[in-house]
């Protein structure tokens, strides 16, 4: 199990750059794939507040859990930072569901087409994965003596 969460340590930043969704504003134009280092760009223009909120969601909470259960794996950090860890991943988790909400939010107004891609189920997969890990790992230290 601990190599399957290092592996995560991968696969997130990949997720960050894989494409979550396709968007444009009418059917007739191309549409521009979006993802989550894509949508930070450009929201750090614009909405520096939301920009740091996704940028603790999507990026920071995700690894700092995963380095942290790492940690715990290899028994550099005690297992009673579990509960923390997997408040952490829930924290991430929120960021898939906000992502979600802008895509039903934006097929709701009817002016943009919004295509879900990819890089959303993969950043979704790497998420839930995360959760199990630490679920797993909080199971296994309650087991213990």
């Amino acid at each position: 199990m601990k190599w399957l969460n290092l592996s995560l340590l991968i696969l997130l930043p990949l997720s960050w750059f894989a494409p979550l969704m396709r968007a444009g504003l009418l059917p007739l134009f191309g549409l521009d794939e979006i993802s989550v280092m894509t949508g930070l760009q450009s929201l750090w223009s614009s909405d520096p507040v939301l920009a740091l909120l996704v940028t603790l969601l999507a990026v920071f909470a995700p690894l700092a859990k995963v380095a942290g259960l790492a940690l715990v794996d290899f028994g550099l950090l005690l297992p009673r930072v579990l509960p923390a860890l997997h408040l952490l991943g829930r924290l991430a988790m929120a960021d898939v569901f906000l992502i979600a909400l802008y895509i039903v939010i934006a097929k709701g107004i009817g002016l943009a087409t919004i295509e879900t891609a990819w890089g959303l189920y993969f950043f979704t997969a790497c998420i839930l994965a995360s959760l199990a890990l630490s679920w797993h790992a909080e199971h296994l230290a309650g087991q213990r003596p």
